[in-house]
């Protein structure tokens, strides 16, 4: 059976080449633009979260590292590997400041990302 990835991202172009990327190699990718999809995540039950960090369409003020450690600080989805996408220079400081298990930054390499998610969605 086919490891599951949560990917939110409102990027298009890099949601549709992740998803394609991460399908590829045999993951089963759910792909949203928006961090509404959360509120299904025990439906969804997934093996990895990638998320990006700015979520233009986001309700609130809250971004993909708010996202992250509201969901690493809850006991039903601490244990949810999240990585954290972003084009920003202090991309790692989001991530550990969000408690994100890792972070890739933008643009990306595809053999990057499919190194990340391997390490992390073995864990799983």
């Amino acid at each position: 059976m086919a490891k599951k990835i949560l990917l939110i991202e409102d990027d298009r172009d890099i949601r549709d080449t992740v998803t394609y990327v991460l399908e590829g190699d045999g993951y089963e990718v759910i792909a949203s633009d928006n961090s509404r999809i959360l509120k299904s995540l025990p439906d969804i039950n997934p093996d990895l979260i990638l998320l990006d960090n700015w979520l233009t369409d986001w309700a609130s003020d809250a971004s993909g590292q708010q996202i992250s450690k509201q969901l690493k600080s809850d006991p039903k989805t601490s244990h949810i590997p999240i990585i954290i996408l972003s084009a920003v220079n202090n991309v790692k400081e989001i991530a550990e400041a969000g408690l994100a298990d890792a972070y890739i930054k933008k643009p990306f390499d595809v053999d990057e990302l499919l190194a990340m998610v391997k390490k992390y969605i073995e864990k799983a």
